[in-house]
Order: structure tokens, then C-alpha cells, then sequence
């Protein structure tokens, strides 16, 4: 049995660097482990980087035997998140913690129990997590559908970290899942046949948006995603520096005939955004862009050969969500896109999602078009 690990407080260059690197040496073996570029995951937990650090703030944790590190965690707290309503996820003193990793159950208990103590001397009673760090980039433990790669800003995770954090008194809180495509076949001749209809109403417009106006098409979804999402499990509204952020890292992957805007009598509605793959990308650089990663990944983003299309966003105004057209609206989105994505990027499947278990228009769309729950995330809570 090893010894216990000395468990500490990091907040050097040095230090977040061998946080990142840790990942790289428990998954090596892994082959559906898809390693991040270091530089964008050191991003990610330096303030001075992530927007999300202009409302939150984090601890991050490193846990060392032997002069090795074997493990680490992060705890933090959102100070949106706390002005949510309690019963939509978050909530008036709630902190959540991520990015676990470690070598064994101990080490990974002695981390979880570090990350609540510095919650609760924050002020904290609850613990939501994994959450790593904002719920916009990768919520979750992965439970379900280890035996394939995650797609662009989908986490993975070791099997036994289940039992290891139910071990640590953890109850299920949300469950968020993911649905998988076959994005060469058709779609059922019913949803075929409310598409038509919808192509028939001169009400509707199905419009691809335009990259060149990037700043003026960014705000009208993200405007119908705050109404959209505003009543969902979870939801906390983006800032202007997660905004520009976002912007930043994802407006080399956007492609026009792959987000659409649904116009109802002129007016934005609805959104859909699908991303490729960038996952297939990256994974055979192995972190670095250094020597030619950088060449082959400018090479690829210029016009993307794909298997894999995700969706990470679509949303309806909440005027219209308890309304067939709500349905017609996303079927005739997904149609259209799912057709460029076949023509003019090679795909073969998307994956939908996350998509939370218990949201029944999403869920029911995701059945009509014959897909089916592929990877499956659990968010864990305890009271403190």
C-alpha cells in the first residue's frame, strides 16, 4: 500500500504546468484519451487568461509522493453561480472542484477532502462536481462510453473514478449525456415530412451565418441562448470576457453551412451550432505544437476532413418552446446541416450534447432523428 501524499496549494508557472502534465503520463495508455494542447490547457487555469476568472476564482492542488506527483484537484467558486436559484444547480453557497486525477482511491479521497476544506473556508456548505472549471467547458464524470474518444470539449475520465468519488459521500445531482448519429442516413419519413412543411411556411427562414460579420452573428445567439437556456439545470449566463474569449479560440473552427439561425417573420429564433472534430486533430501532436504541429493543424483548419460533427449548442426561444414549432424549427436545422456536413466535410456521425437527462423536448428530438445515448456524464453534490 503507498504511502500517503503530501497534498499542497500551487499557484506558480512551474506548478500549474505539472498539473497539466500529470494526465499525460495516467493516460498514456489510454487510446481514447485525446490529450489537450498544453498551452490552451495552461489557458484554462491561469486568471490572467480565462475570462472565467473575471466572477470566480480557484485553488488549484497538486498531491506528491516521493517527489512525484500523483495527483491533483481543483476547488473553486463561481460568484454568478451563487446568485442562481438553488434549485436550478448552483445557488447561494455552493462551490464545486475538477480537474481530479490521481493514482489511487486514497490519494483521490485526500484531494476531494482538501478541495471541500478550502471551500468551507470560503464560506461554502455545498459541493457540486467534477466541474472543470465553468459548466461551459467540461462538466461531469464520465460513467458511460469510455470505449471511444470524446469529441471537441468533452471530458474523459478513468472507470474507477466513480466509485472513488461516490466513495467520498458523494450522491448523484445531474445526470448530462450525449447522443450519437449516423449523419449519412436520412432522417425518418415523419421528420422528413415536418421539414417540408416547415420549407413550405414563408414564415420560416433557415439561414447559414456569416463568419465575415462574426461579432454581430456571435451576439444574436448568444442572446437567444441566455432566454433559451435561462431556465435549465446549471445555467449561468456568459460575461463579455468568457464572450471574447470563446470568440477567440472557436472562430477557427466555425464554418458558415455549419451554424444556422432560424428567422421567424424576420426575426432570430432559434440557433444551432455544430463544430468539427477537433479532437481528430490534435490527438496525434500529443500536447505540443512543436515541431510541425503547428503546420499540420493550419493545414487541417483550412477546409476540415472529418468523421465526427459535435453540437454543443442549439437553442429556442422560450416563447416557442412548448410549441411544435419549436420541433420543426431544429429539425429543419439539423436536416441542413447535417447535409453540408456530409458534402462538404466528409462526416459520417455527430454527436448531440450534452443534452441534460431530464430535458424533454431535446431528448425527444434526439429519439426522432434515430440516435441514440453514446456517453453518459454524472454531476456529484454533497453538503459540507
Amino acid at each position: 500500500m503507498p504511502s500517503p501524499a503530501a497534498i499542497r496549494p500551487i499557484d506558480s508557472k512551474a506548478d500549474r504546468k505539472k498539473f497539466v502534465d500529470l494526465p499525460f503520463r495516467l493516460y498514456k495508455n489510454d487510446p481514447n484519451w485525446v490529450p489537450p494542447l498544453k498551452g490552451e490547457a495552461l489557458g484554462l487555469i491561469t486568471p490572467e487568461k480565462n475570462g472565467w476568472f473575471s466572477h470566480a476564482k480557484a485553488q488549484l492542488f497538486l498531491a506528491e509522493r516521493d517527489g512525484r506527483v500523483v495527483g491533483r484537484i481543483s476547488a473553486h467558486i463561481d460568484t454568478l453561480a451563487l446568485t442562481m436559484p438553488a434549485d436550478k444547480g448552483f445557488g447561494p453557497g455552493c462551490g464545486q472542484w475538477g480537474y481530479m486525477d490521481a493514482e489511487d482511491e486514497d490519494t483521490a479521497k485526500a484531494l476531494i477532502a482538501t478541495a471541500e476544506g478550502w471551500l468551507r473556508d470560503q464560506g461554502m456548505n455545498r459541493a457540486l462536481g467534477p466541474i472543470s472549471m465553468s459548466i461551459w467547458e467540461e462538466p461531469g464524470l464520465l460513467v458511460q462510453g469510455y470505449d471511444h474518444a470524446p469529441t471537441i470539449m468533452m471530458g474523459h475520465a478513468k472507470p474507477e473514478y466513480k466509485g472513488w468519488i461516490e466513495g467520498a459521500g458523494y450522491t448523484h445531482a445531474k445526470t448530462l449525456q450525449t447522443y450519437d448519429l449516423d449523419v449519412t442516413k436520412e432522417f425518418p419519413p415523419i421528420v422528413q415530412r415536418i421539414i417540408k412543411s416547415g420549407e413550405r411556411n414563408p414564415s420560416i427562414r433557415i439561414r447559414e451565418v456569416d463568419k465575415s460579420k462574426f461579432d454581430e452573428e456571435a451576439a444574436i445567439i448568444l442572446a437567444i441562448l441566455n432566454d433559451a437556456w435561462s431556465d435549465n439545470w446549471g445555467f449561468v449566463p456568459l460575461t463579455p470576457p468568457e464572450i471574447d474569449d470563446v470568440g477567440v479560440k472557436l472562430k477557427p473552427i466555425v464554418f458558415n453551412d455549419l451554424i444556422r439561425i432560424a428567422e421567424l417573420d424576420g426575426k432570430p429564433v432559434a440557433f444551432m451550432i455544430t463544430l468539427p472534430d477537433l479532437n481528430e486533430a490534435i490527438k496525434p501532436l500529443n500536447g505540443s505544437l512543436l515541431p510541425f504541429g503547428w503546420a499540420k493543424l493550419l493545414l487541417w483548419l483550412r477546409k476540415p476532413k472529418v468523421r465526427t460533427m459535435r453540437v454543443p449548442l442549439m437553442g429556442v426561444v422560450k416563447e416557442l418552446q412548448a410549441s411544435r414549432l419549436a420541433g420543426q424549427l431544429a429539425f429543419m436545422m439539423i436536416e441542413y446541416i447535417r447535409r453540408a456536413a456530409v458534402a462538404n466535410y466528409g462526416a459520417t456521425r455527430g454527436e448531440i450534447g450534452w443534452v441534460l437527462d431530464d430535458n424533454q423536448g431535446m431528448n425527444a428530438i434526439a429519439d426522432a432523428i434515430d440516435s441514440h445515448v453514446n456517453k453518459v456524464y454524472v454531476i456529484y453534490e454533497k453538503t459540507l
